[in-house]
């Protein structure tokens, strides 16, 4: 998956994939990647909107979601 880098001391780069609805993230300090899975579009798009990338992560997509962790 295509992701771009985001402004963030959490998160390193985002990307979305509307027909199965992944949200993949890849994290600064560990540079590990998760994929989220039946993420709404409006939660990524609000994600890169985020004044905090990292507190809107933890409020609306950590624990929100069923996840695996691709590298």
């Amino acid at each position: 998956m295509r992701r771009r880098p985001v402004v963030s001391s959490v998160i390193q780069s985002a990307g979305y994939e509307p027909g199965s609805q992944v949200l993949e993230i890849a994290f600064v300090e560990s540079g590990h990647v998760y994929q989220y899975l039946d993420v709404p579009g409006h939660i990524y798009s609000a994600l890169l909107r985020a004044h905090s990338k990292g507190k809107y992560y933890n409020q609306y997509i950590k624990e929100q979601y069923a996840f695996k962790q691709v590298r």
